[in-house]
């Protein structure tokens, strides 16, 4: 999201700054507003990390879904669906296949039962607890403080470039501001301040994203015709995009060629990495821990899965069909390089989606395509602030220091701690890795997590041990692939480069287009499974604590 709004300067010429400084002030006094309720109602640190698990289901659901969807996903893999195609479609899929049905359905209830059982109020702890281990939990805790922030970052700099250009103010001070009005209701209201400010921010990213999507739709001139127009388009792959063709770019309708660079692109870093990674991120997981029964749980489904089909849905279809309207204005195709490179910023794909609501929608859209943004930005940095600072203040200090007890000052620190390292990270980092980036931090937390996660919530026979090794050994396979394998981020650091003298280390296709989660997933895997069966089981008692809770049906 780095260079996401670049164009707003541009783009958002015909808006009238004053009438846009006024609704965004307006939007921060109600998020203050929410932001105060929270710490009204913050007593305990129960409250504060877990929202006193008295969460209202719709409530639950807004917050699981607007720290689930960032302005990565709508505006970064919006731009991706403009190069793609309609092939991005099945990440929306698998997001709610996998983060909505099979996440609420099968992991969270046992995570609420069993984390009521643990007394858990952290995903660290829970794991932590549930396996007997204090050194287990600081483990996880560090990982989550170290991987967390550079994802924030991300998010972060696109909120920061968006006040950037459109209030016309320097970019330091936009970072500065953005992540100021965020840190205040994080610290204060804990979760439920969070989750709250969630509830209105996913309200708002659905009515945007609808609004964009139907007013797409009547710009081209209907869901058919726009859909047979992108689908006749296919030929000018081959015609005026050469190279994308020769990676196995096959039309905007169509999945790219099988066992071609894009379509490992697609399928592992996209579909898979992103859309199985949901299950492992330690900011969404603790929201199963926040409502009073599995009952809650249920009423949640539903409207997670709208949540996901009205934002991501609407975001990939309109990025795939902006190509009709570039093709037809004469202004080229959003996946071309070249001519975006004309049009717009060098051909940035985070740039497509904004470009498209500029030059096709009214400006009455970019107003509320303004608070869309903002609200997708802002509902997820919050989420990531607060994991990473529980992380750091309730279970890396806690585990250092073998305290008992609970302090939300001690919580609060912690998060301004991760908020500090999210805006240094925010400087230092490159522009125009917001997709790719995102998947890195989805499928990191996959292979480290989701196999010790699973074993958590269903495996009587995981051990300490194996949990211990498979964590490690998601890692440290990720951080392998990523360093020396996969071409996009080995190249870019220079490591592999430096120590052999060759960008990758197997440059025979398809291993450079990989995703690192293909195979450090399975191996976290096996790792777990073969480690647990030589090493000593968990105490009964433990077990018949933890797994009778899992099965409760109220």
């Amino acid at each position: 999201m780095s260079e996401l709004l670049i164009p707003v300067a541009a783009g958002f010429s015909g808006m009238n700054t004053w009438i846009l400084g006024v609704l965004i002030g307006i939007y921060v006094l109600i998020i203050g507003y929410l932001g105060f309720r929270g710490f009204r109602k913050t007593k305990s640190n129960k409250d504060y990390l877990i929202a006193g698990r008295e969460t209202h289901p719709f409530v639950m659901a807004m917050s699981y879904g607007a720290a689930f969807i960032s302005t990565s996903a709508l505006v970064g893999f919006g731009g991706i669906a403009g190069q793609f195609g309609m092939g991005l479609l099945w990440l929306v899929f698998m997001n709610i296949a996998f983060g909505i049905f099979i996440a609420f359905i099968w992991f969270g209830r046992r995570t609420r039962s069993m984390g009521v059982a643990l007394g858990a109020a952290t995903f660290p702890e829970f794991i932590g607890k549930r396996f007997h281990s204090n050194g287990l939990r600081l483990f996880i805790g560090v990982i989550i403080c170290v991987f967390i922030p550079l994802y924030s970052s991300v998010v972060l700099i696109g909120g920061a470039r968006f006040l950037q250009e459109v209030m016309m103010i320097p970019y330091t001070w936009a970072l500065g501001i953005f992540a100021t009005v965020v840190a205040i209701y994080v610290i204060f209201g804990g979760l439920k301040g969070v989750m709250y400010v969630d509830a209105l921010m996913g309200s708002v990213m659905i009515g945007g994203m609808l609004l964009l999507l139907v007013l797409c739709y009547v710009k081209l001139g209907g869901i058919i015709p726009a859909h047979q127009a992108l689908t006749d388009m296919a030929p000018l792959v081959k015609e005026r995009m050469p190279e994308a063709y020769a990676l196995g770019h096959r039309g905007w309708t169509a999945m790219p060629e099988f066992n071609s660079v894009w379509w490992w692109t697609l399928v592992s870093s996209l579909m898979l990495g992103v859309g199985i990674g949901a299950l492992a991120q330690p900011q969404l997981a603790v929201r199963f821990m926040t409502v009073k029964s599995t009952r809650e749980l249920n009423r949640a489904v539903c409207i997670g899965a709208v949540f996901i089909c009205c934002t991501v849905g609407a975001a990939y279809t309109v990025g795939a069909l902006s190509n009709v309207f570039f093709y037809a204005a004469d202004k080229g195709i959003a996946g071309d390089v070249q001519l975006l490179a004309i049009e717009a910023a060098k051909g940035n794909p985070d740039l497509i989606i904004p470009m498209f609501i500029r030059e096709a929608l009214p400006a009455l859209v970019l107003y509320l395509f303004s608070l869309t943004m903002l609200s997708a930005a802002m509902s997820t940095m919050s989420s990531l602030f607060h994991v990473t600072g529980s992380s750091l203040g309730h279970d890396i200090y806690r585990s250092v220091t073998l305290s008992g007890a609970d302090s939300i000052l001690v919580t609060r620190i912690g998060i301004i701690c991760g908020i500090i390292v999210s805006v240094i990270f925010a400087i230092l980092l490159p522009p125009g890795i917001v997709a790719r980036g995102t998947a890195i931090f989805f499928g990191v937390c996959a292979a480290a997590f989701l196999p010790s996660y699973v074993a958590a919530l269903y495996w009587r026979g995981a051990t300490r041990a194996g949990v211990f090794a498979s964590i490690a050994a998601g890692v440290a396979a990720s951080l392998i692939g990523l360093v020396f394998l996969h071409g996009k981020e080995s190249a870019a650091l220079g490591i592999c480069k430096f120590l052999f003298g060759r960008d990758v280390l197997i440059a025979a296709h398809p291993w450079p287009v990989v995703d690192p989660f293909i195979y450090a997933f399975p191996l976290a895997i096996i790792v777990l499974i073969v480690v647990s069966l030589f090493t000593k089981k968990p105490g009964t008692a433990l077990l018949d604590r933890c797994f009778p809770a899992a099965t409760e049906k109220n």
